[in-house]
């Protein structure tokens, strides 16, 4: 052990000092080792062992690195580049990136990359979505068509129609009494030329119409005509002179002001009307050419309560109150009343104002009541007179209580051309 210790000093044991290993232990203290004066000089072209670590420090070590190997100022400094931060070939994919010293004169990485919380926000520009309004407007126009009628069913009049006594029984189907009013100031009673019957049930609607000089037996006033019984008793006693006459059970009653009509006719814009020949009657203020043509309020009017220019006085009468009627129900349903606004409005408001109804009668029984009258005319729908036997409009005894027997059983699809004609009479 003791030699091995004295060879790391250099001594060989026999006193001498110095070794041929000299030149490696000298490292860097070569200059000391001359200054003690013993053992040879170095070699100097011995290889030398440079420091690497000394020449990453590079420069930053400042004089402390003077006269060492591998401190020499002048030699090439390799500078790290972008590409050292790409993994090498073989490396991991999920290996942290490598740290890359910034190169002279770039900014930080902070000013490079700013926090999400100091970025400024971008501002979003709102979409138009059409498609949402037109929904909204839609909306809108359906509370629109709902919100008209309810208002304008609210100013309608009642009446009391019910009349006093036995009445028949509950039946099929629905029967409204339409009038036609003539109210005038100053006098004691009303008058009517317009009395229609409208059934609605299973089977085809249907308006009959009752002509005024009918000849009948009013109850508690004797045999007079139809329309007496309305100037006496107004109403009621017609209700129950039809029902007496008939046994057909009045559900409803609607009464139209010859006013309202035709401010009703006006709010559809007019109507057609299609005289067989041209009319001149100015008692009721009517002059008409023949064939289809439109008509306002007042001359609408006119022609349905013409009777001395017909050739069968109130029989053809009661048929251009039909088509009158008819055409104005169709008008009022027309697409062009939906799509405008100030002609609905003007439709609802002006039927409210031109009708009075019977006690109980309900915006449900008015709305069918008004589908109805659009679909007599049509292929659906049946339009007829009260069948009669004669001219002098009496009902004819075994047609007239057939026609009665099908309404009262809802049997309308059974009322042939025998027992609904445009004037009463047989075909």
């Amino acid at each position: 052990m003791a030699d091995g210790r004295d060879d790391r000093r250099g001594d060989n044991g026999d006193g001498d000092q110095g070794s041929s290993y000299d030149w490696l232990y000298s490292g860097g203290s070569g200059g000391s080792g001359g200054s003690g004066g013993s053992g040879p000089a170095p070699d100097p072209d011995a290889t030398q062992v440079i420091d690497t670590r000394g020449a990453a420090r590079g420069s930053a070590s400042g004089a402390s690195g003077a006269g060492r190997p591998g401190a020499d100022d002048e030699r090439t400094q390799v500078v790290p580049t972008a590409a050292a931060s790409r993994p090498r070939s073989g490396a991991r994919d999920d290996a942290p990136p490598s740290r890359i010293a910034p190169t002279p004169g770039s900014p930080p990485p902070s000013a490079r990359r700013p926090d999400k919380q100091t970025r400024p926000k971008r501002t979003r520009t709102r979409r138009r979505r059409p498609g949402r309004w037109i929904a909204l407007a839609l909306a809108a126009w359906l509370v629109f068509l709902v919100a008209v009628p309810v208002f304008a069913w609210m100013s309608v009049d009642e009446v009391d129609a019910e009349p006093a006594g036995a009445r028949p029984d509950d039946q099929p189907g629905t029967t409204y009494l339409v009038v036609g009013s003539d109210a005038r100031e100053g006098l004691s009673g009303q008058r009517t030329d317009t009395i229609l019957l409208l059934h609605t049930g299973s089977g085809p609607d249907l308006l009959m119409s009752l002509p005024r000089d009918s000849i009948v037996d009013i109850p508690d006033q004797g045999t007079n005509k139809i329309n007496a019984a309305f100037a006496l008793g107004g109403p009621k006693l017609l209700t129950r002179t039809i029902e007496s006459e008939t046994d057909i059970r009045i559900d409803h009653y609607v009464e139209i002001g010859f006013t309202g009509f035709v401010d009703l006719v006006d709010a559809v814009g007019g109507i057609e009307i299609c005289p067989t020949k041209a009319l001149d009657d100015p008692q009721a203020e009517l002059k008409v050419e023949k064939g289809c043509q439109e008509a306002n309020g007042e001359t609408a009017l006119g022609y349905a309560r013409t009777r001395k220019t017909q050739t069968n006085g109130d029989i053809d009468r009661a048929k251009n109150q039909r088509e009158v009627v008819g055409a104005i129900g169709s008008e009022v349903v027309s697409w062009k009343t939906v799509v405008n606004p100030v002609r609905y409005w003007r439709v609802m408001f002006g039927g409210a104002g031109a009708v009075k109804v019977s006690e109980g009668t309900g915006p449900f029984d008015a709305g069918r009541f008004a589908y109805a009258m659009t679909r007599v005319n049509g292929a659906d729908g049946l339009t007829c007179g009260v069948p009669i036997s004669d001219l002098a409009v009496n009902w004819d005894a075994e047609r007239a209580p057939r026609m009665f027997a099908a309404i009262r059983e809802d049997r309308t699809e059974d009322i042939g051309k025998d027992l609904c004609s445009p004037t009463g009479l047989p075909q």
